[in-house]
C-alpha cells in the first residue's frame, strides 16, 4: 500500500515537472493608454527615473523604500536602484536607449525576492492631439519562473500594476 502511494506521489511529481519544464521560457506582458498629451510631454515623465514618483505604481506600494539614483539625470546610463517591503523587493533600473518622443528602453534586474533580469519598454505613438503610450516588459522565465506562473497569473498582476500606472502617468501629463 505505501508502495504504491509513493509510486502514485512519484508519479505527480514527475508529471508537474515534465509540465513545468515545457512550458514556454518567453514571456511578455503589456498595456497601452491614449493621453491627452503630446509625446514630448509624456516622453519626460518617463525618460527621468526621478520623475516615476508621481506614477510609479510601485513607488505607493512603498513610500518608505530606499532609493538611489546614479548616472545622468535622464537618458542613456540613467540608473535607478531601490530596496524596499515584500511588495517591491529590491533591483535595480537602467535606460539603455532613449528615442526623444519614440522610445525608451530599460534593463530591468530584480535582486529579490528573486534574482531576474528583464527588459522594459515604452513607446510614444502621436494620434492627433493626444499620444498612445505602450508599457511592455519582456524577458525569459527559469525554471522557478515557469512554475511560479503556474501558482499566479503574472500578466493579470503585473498587467493591472501596468494600468495603474498609465493612468497615473495620464493624470500627470495632463494636468500640467
Amino acid at each position: 500500500m505505501i508502495n504504491k502511494i509513493l509510486l502514485s506521489m512519484a508519479v505527480i511529481i514527475g508529471g508537474l515537472l515534465i509540465v513545468i519544464a515545457t512550458r514556454p521560457s518567453d514571456f511578455q506582458i503589456t498595456r497601452t493608454a491614449t493621453m491627452h498629451a503630446t509625446p514630448a510631454e509624456v516622453f519626460a515623465q518617463v525618460n527621468d527615473f526621478h520623475k516615476w514618483q508621481a506614477w510609479s505604481p510601485w513607488a505607493k506600494l512603498d513610500p518608505n523604500a530606499k532609493t538611489v539614483y546614479e548616472g545622468p539625470s535622464a537618458g542613456p546610463g540613467a540608473i535607478f536602484r531601490w530596496a524596499g517591503n515584500d511588495q517591491i523587493g529590491e533591483g535595480s533600473e537602467t535606460i539603455v536607449e532613449s528615442r526623444p518622443n519614440e522610445l525608451i528602453r530599460i534593463t530591468l534586474e530584480f535582486i529579490k525576492p528573486f534574482k531576474g533580469t528583464n527588459t522594459v519598454e515604452f513607446t510614444f505613438k502621436p494620434e492627433g492631439p493626444h499620444t498612445t503610450v505602450t508599457w511592455s516588459m519582456f524577458g525569459k522565465d527559469n525554471f522557478i519562473g515557469k512554475a511560479m506562473d503556474l501558482l499566479m497569473d503574472r500578466d493579470k498582476l503585473v498587467g493591472g500594476q501596468f494600468e495603474q500606472g498609465l493612468a497615473d502617468l495620464k493624470s500627470v501629463v495632463q494636468s500640467k
